[in-house]
């Protein structure tokens, strides 16, 4: 038998496994996954895909991301095919038990990430492939199959830009145009060299080629092996290939056959050979390369008083703490400048990552970098991680690991206005499964948090401030993820505040205030917002009675409502100091003033409070 025709007979059994598995389950996306057989057949088990079967884990794999994620049926296909994935488990397909989900997670087998939310495979991609050409140098490649409905999302063309940038020509994306989206015909549908006339100018290698043509498949893959540049592979495939009642039909997406349309499709098919098994090569054992790194563990030399911001004492944390985590790489949306994240690039600058202002791409490509055990430190205003928050929430089925660092938070940023102020951050964070929550006061504070963020197995977010604020924090002080500091405590407190970041000095101020009028207030700086402290919270409800807080984030998902909740079955008075008034530009003073979170606000609301009582 010719390789042609064992790829083939190879074809046959993974769409004969797409039908039986979806069959199955009574729901899934065959005729999106049947377009694109013949393309991965010839990718996996054409002598071009290197992938030890054995070792999933193994660093010289090459990477295959499935970006249009409702194909899952075809993931998990083509791996029976290779004889790792049993027939019996594909016909758990779907099933709350199953690791074949609806949509591929790590929990999948052989899925490198996971996806599903159209546009992120690419962006997954450029990580991989920037952590094998800068960082690992290693030789090999990674493959995005993509659909070609997801080509109209803005993340996909930021991750060709970038990809283009950095040379990255161990990057093969796949389009997968088979005219067909969810409602009927793609933007434009089978016209190849829309497609091409559009991704050419942008840097990138194209191959133009018929999607179920092995011989065509094959070339072209064998052409990408020397390319000098980001290649894309444009397939012209049929929907629903195979199954003659889908095939080029709309009205057949997420849909699948019932049992007679599959016993007669299965009688079309032709005969499947159940005993046929795909064989990939194996890659070259290249021994990743190990980086030189320049010792600059010098201690932190703040002193007391002194006016750093916390974005500032970022950058120095990255640069002091490298050495400890050799795997750490940073990446920033073109404000390193702002964050800070320049001074790790000045000192480190093969391993910091330029991604312009493209957040949603910068977000997938950490998380590239972070299933190659990177630990990804990403950076921006606090702000913009929010046009992000699809790829944000999507980390949490990939298991990353990579610490998100917002700078410019609330409206304490001053006249700038409100199109800079991140106001939502601590609320999108916290909504993660798992995700730590951290917002320094000071910079010790936030030296010692970016410790303990490279220490954490999983995501972080670290809010940052942009006004310089004085250092209250000895350089001996202790900091840990579910900690706080009680900062100002005595027997006969009428109230408790709770603040974090700049509203910590609101407090401090307020208590200075009101103990000059005889009263006495506890101050809290709830410096980890997620995991909260919740004995530290309890006993000064109980101590105290009342509990104020006070954040520069709007009310809703903030630091109160995780006061609120920590409180939940031992419930206190709780007064929420928070952002709710529509922001504008003006002195950091004057908006603190404006949304009722100063130091005179804070006094009034312990005031009012008292007369109550």
């Amino acid at each position: 038998m010719s390789n042609y025709a064992q790829l083939e007979e190879l074809a046959r059994l993974v769409r004969y496994y797409i039908l039986l598995s979806t069959t199955e389950a009574g729901s899934g996306h065959p005729s999106s996954s049947l377009s694109a057989v013949e393309l991965m057949v010839g990718l996996l088990f054409g002598g071009i895909f290197k992938y030890d079967l054995n070792n999933r884990d193994y660093y010289n794999n090459d990477r295959f991301i499935l970006s249009k994620g409702h194909a899952a049926p075809l993931l998990y296909a083509l791996y029976a095919a290779a004889g790792k994935v049993s027939e019996e488990e594909l016909r758990t397909l779907r099933k709350f038990y199953s690791k074949l989900e609806g949509h591929p997670t790590v929990a999948s087998p052989y899925a490198e990430a996971a996806t599903g939310s159209l546009g992120q495979g690419l962006s997954v991609g450029v990580g991989m492939a920037l952590c094998a050409k800068y960082i690992d140098k290693l030789p090999f490649k990674t493959y995005v199959l993509m659909g070609d409905s997801e080509m109209s999302e803005g993340s996909i063309w930021e991750a060709i830009q970038i990809a283009a940038y950095y040379g990255l020509n161990n990057l093969v994306g796949i389009i997968d145009v088979n005219r067909l989206g969810q409602r009927g015909e793609t933007m434009y549908g089978h016209n190849l060299a829309a497609y091409e006339e559009r991704i050419a100018p942008f840097g990138w290698e194209t191959l133009v080629i018929d999607g179920h043509c092995l011989p065509e498949i094959i070339e072209a893959y064998h052409k990408v092996t020397a390319a000098k540049r980001p290649t894309m592979i444009i397939a012209r495939t049929i929907k629903g290939r195979g199954v003659s009642m889908m095939e080029d039909k709309d009205g057949w997406h997420g849909k699948v056959l019932n049992k007679d349309q599959y016993n007669i499709a299965l009688s079309k098919l032709g005969k499947v050979d159940l005993t046929i098994r795909g064989k990939m090569l194996l890659p070259s054992d290249v021994q990743p390369q190990e980086q030189t790194i320049v010792r600059n563990t010098g201690a932190m030399t703040y002193a007391p008083g002194q006016y750093v911001s916390t974005r500032r004492a970022y950058g120095n944390a990255l640069v002091r703490i490298l050495p400890k985590f050799p795997h750490m790489v940073v990446l920033d949306a073109e404000v390193c400048n702002s964050t800070y994240s320049q001074l790790f690039r000045d000192t480190y600058t093969e391993r910091f990552f330029e991604m312009f202002i493209a957040e949603q791409n910068m977000v997938g490509a950490a998380l590239g970098f972070s299933r190659l055990h990177k630990i990804p430190f990403a950076s921006t205003f606090a702000a913009f991680f929010t046009r992000a928050f699809d790829q944000i929430r999507m980390l949490a089925y990939s298991e990353s690991n990579i610490k998100f660092a917002g700078s410019h938070s609330g409206v304490s940023i001053g006249a700038d206005g409100p199109s800079q102020m991140g106001l939502n951050d601590i609320a999108m964070f916290r909504t993660l499964n798992d995700c730590v929550v951290l917002y320094p006061a000071d910079a010790v504070a936030t030296e010692k948090l970016v410790h303990e963020a490279a220490l954490h197995q999983g995501n972080v977010y670290l809010r940052l401030t942009r006004n310089e604020t004085p250092v209250i924090y000895d350089h001996n002080e202790h900091f840990v993820i579910g900690g706080s500091k009680i900062l100002r405590e005595s027997t006969n407190d009428a109230a408790t505040v709770i603040a974090a970041g700049i509203t910590v000095y609101e407090a401090l101020a307020a208590h200075g205030d009101l103990k000059a009028q005889g009263i006495s207030i506890r101050v809290i700086d709830l410096y980890s917002v997620k995991p909260i402290d919740q004995e530290t919270v309890k006993t000064a409800a109980r101590a105290t009675g009342v509990i104020i807080s006070v954040e520069d984030h709007c009310a809703e998902g903030g630091i109160g409502e995780a006061v609120m909740n920590a409180l939940a079955a031992n419930p206190v008075p709780i007064y929420m100091l928070a952002v709710r008034k529509t922001p504008r530009s003006g002195e950091p003073g004057e908006l603190l003033d404006y949304e009722g979170i100063s130091r005179y606000s804070i006094v009034q609301q312990v005031k009012e409070v008292l007369s109550q009582s």
